[in-house]
């Protein structure tokens, strides 16, 4: 997505030059989203961009990996010999963890290639016993598809609550339900000490019967390639980008999973893994190359998930967060919670309330002071509980 949006930012603000876009996996440029929805169910073959890239003048050099770059030398490394460049942009976004020990063992998957769907595709078809390592948001997406596969589900997580590392005890609380409701089994404090063909031994020494095991421990800046190169990195491994995604190389960018920027929003560095991110700082990235009126990269995050039969959003950073504010009955199927710091919302999550998104999304913008107690009223609309 980074990518691609960039290549297509540039062609849409006037830039003439050459563009081209290099990725190591042979496919069309596509999007990821599906892939954990619609491909892995075998409702879309895939999930191919639609982007006339011919007609826009962008070049493609796909089956590609670049090993290295060179700033001195404005020169990537590649397998097949240098390529040179004026202006670089650093789109390699994020690659999955992987349990370890778990790997070369038959049966274990990934979820974040579209080669990873089409190998989970036939597991989901034929309604195989599934262990899914890891309650975050990946891991509860394929679960969902997975149980309306049909298949037996059991997610296994380390933390005592799903989305332990995105979301606070008391806002995730609720969401535990939508496992047994759904007919998936959530096992949390529940630590993998192995993986064995046909089974996952936990450190209580129980044994889960396993036809396929499917790894959602989070993902990692894709930025290894980068050893050497001079390029700072933070510590997340990302790149380090200032607010126009510049990197500390110059005529070198960043930008989607693989950057982190600084948000004066927020008061703190951002690295978010999220599909909106990678939509939108290319348009920065691409206005700031041209150099005509290069806009501060500051986004309200903003994401989506659809699990278990609920549509979840989340806009914002709730981490200077000082008071918690709720919307509904966060047992009932639509809710939302909102984050206020000095009277401001700067984050929500909603679950089945996209009005309340997309009106609080622009509050969060405008930098709104909210009136609490309309705020609360969830008959009420979001808009209407600003001071």
């Amino acid at each position: 997505m980074a990518g691609v949006q960039t290549a297509v930012a540039l062609r849409e603000q006037g830039f003439t030059g050459t563009v081209r876009v290099i990725g190591a996996e042979p496919h069309q440029p596509y999007d990821r989203p599906p892939l954990s929805k619609a491909v892995l169910l075998g409702k879309a073959e895939g999930s191919a961009f639609d982007v006339d890239f011919e007609a826009l003048g962008i070049e493609l050099d796909l089956g590609r990996e670049v090993l290295g770059v060179r700033p001195a030398d404005h020169e990537l490394d590649t397998a097949e010999g240098p390529v040179p460049y004026d202006v670089l942009v650093l789109a390699t976004g994020a690659e999955p963890i992987r349990l370890p020990g778990a790997e070369g063992v038959p049966g274990v998957h990934l979820l974040r290639t579209l080669d990873d769907a089409e190998r989970l595709r036939p597991v989901l078809a034929r309604q195989h016993d599934i262990v899914v390592v890891g309650a975050g948001w990946i891991g509860a997406e394929f679960a969902t598809a997975a149980r309306e596969a049909g298949c037996s589900v059991t997610v296994v997580e380390a933390a005592d609550r799903p989305l332990a590392g995105a979301l606070p005890a008391e806002v995730a609380a609720p969401m535990t339900a939508w496992y047994a409701d759904s007919g998936a089994e959530l096992r949390t404090h529940a630590r993998v000490a192995r993986v064995e063909p046909g089974a996952v031994v936990l450190d209580d020494g129980s044994r889960l019967p396993a036809d396929a095991v499917v790894v959602g421990i989070g993902a990692r800046p894709a930025t290894a390639w980068l050893a050497g190169s001079g390029i700072e990195l933070g510590a997340h491994g990302e790149v380090v980008a200032d607010d126009h995604l510049r990197t500390s190389a110059p005529d070198v960018w960043a930008v989607g999973d693989c950057a982190s920027f600084p948000s004066d929003r927020y008061g703190e560095r951002l690295l978010v893994h999220h599909w909106d991110n990678a939509l939108q700082g290319p348009r920065t990235v691409a206005a700031d190359i041209i150099g005509e009126a290069p806009v501060v990269y500051d986004p309200v995050p903003y994401f989506w998930s659809e699990q278990f039969g609920r549509f979840v959003q989340y806009a914002g950073h709730h981490a200077s967060a000082d008071t918690t504010l709720w919307r509904g009955d966060p047992t009932g199927p639509a809710w939302t919670v909102c984050w206020l710091r000095e009277g401001r919302l700067i984050a929500l999550l909603a679950v089945g309330r996209p009005r309340d998104l997309a009106q609080g999304r622009r509050l969060i913008e405008a930098g709104a002071r909210m009136d609490p107690t309309l705020l609360t009223d969830p008959a009420r609309p979001l808009k209407a509980a600003t001071v």
